[in-house]
């Protein structure tokens, strides 16, 4: 498979019209995320309440795998439980370094970023939307472990 194979159509029209949201002017945390590899970087805003991504925003430069991945996440997240974005992020990463299958449901648009998998250098762009949100929440919940914990 040539690296040209990767865009394909379904992949432009993710990245070319995506809705781009904007971030956030009080989050509960953000978080950014560089790939070494190619440079692309993703900073996200969340606020969740009671377990539930409420709101979204982030602010991306990235190439058409990071973008697709992004413009995804940013249709869906607002309203998903943190638990199911973990298994939707633990289903990425499956699929692209475990031959494991795309997400389903309202995610599976991410199936079109499948061919990625063989393409080690391009995995940490396609993921970076994922462990950007993961690292936002991860301060989230340890704001809360210490705001109880006082």
């Amino acid at each position: 498979m040539e690296l040209s194979d990767l865009y394909s159509d379904k992949i432009l029209d993710l990245a070319g019209n995506a809705r781009q949201p904007p971030r956030l002017a009080a989050p509960d945390a953000s978080a950014r995320k560089t790939s070494r590899v190619c440079g692309s970087t993703i900073e996200v805003d969340l606020v969740v309440r009671d377990g539930v991504i409420e709101d979204y925003g982030h602010e991306i430069s990235a190439c058409a795998l990071g973008q697709t991945s992004a413009a995804v996440v940013a249709r869906e997240i607002v309203g998903t439980p943190v638990d199911e974005f973990r298994t939707v992020r633990g289903q990425m990463h499956a699929m692209l370094k475990a031959n494991g299958t795309p997400p389903a449901g309202k995610w599976s648009d991410l199936k079109y970023l499948e061919p990625v998998r063989d393409y080690t250098a391009r995995h940490m762009s396609t993921l970076l939307v994922f462990d950007a949100v993961e690292a936002a929440l991860e301060k989230i919940e340890s704001a809360e472990s210490v705001a109880a914990g006082s």
